[in-house]
């Protein structure tokens, strides 16, 4: 039995650790790659509120985003492609998604060993959920620009 298209793309998001977030603000479109951990669709990542691409999303919370690998030749690209909104994780949700992103990072838990640099970056963060309308499966391997789309929110 063949992986329905929800499955490709979740075993797509557990193989892969960076996604490039694109948001928009008053200096314009802005992209930056950060690690996430994933819930299902949902994904979680953490930057500092000072940083444009978090000061653009408390402003407007529509994002774009893509994940994908290096690749030196275009028959090979897979990838994802997503839109939909981004919010801020607070109150109790935080040590969720703090034990989800520790699990798939666990250099985020602290401990021995863990630079002290990295320690106080944490301590000036904060988690961000972002929550796709649209999720588009790009696989040129099934040939060029191919491209599978489904909206988690329908269901689909």
């Amino acid at each position: 039995m063949s992986a329905t298209l929800k499955e490709r793309v979740l075993a797509f998001l557990g193989e892969h650790h960076v996604m490039t977030l694109a948001t928009a603000g008053a200096d314009g479109p802005w992209a930056a790659a950060v690690f996430y951990a994933h819930d299902e669709l949902k994904l979680y990542f953490l930057s500092a509120p000072s940083t444009r691409h978090a000061e653009n999303l408390a402003a407007n919370p529509r994002v774009a985003a893509t994940i994908q690998r290096d690749y030196a030749d275009w028959p090979g690209i897979r990838g994802l492609q997503l839109e939909g909104t981004v919010r801020e994780v607070a109150g109790e949700g935080q040590a969720r998604v703090r034990a989800l992103y520790q699990r798939r990072y666990p250099l985020i838990g602290g401990g021995a060993g863990v630079p002290r640099k990295i320690m106080e970056a944490l301590d000036r963060i904060r988690w961000y959920e972002f929550v796709p309308a649209d999720v588009y499966l790009i696989d040129n391997t099934l040939g060029f620009a191919h491209r599978e789309h489904f909206s988690p929110s329908c269901g689909d």
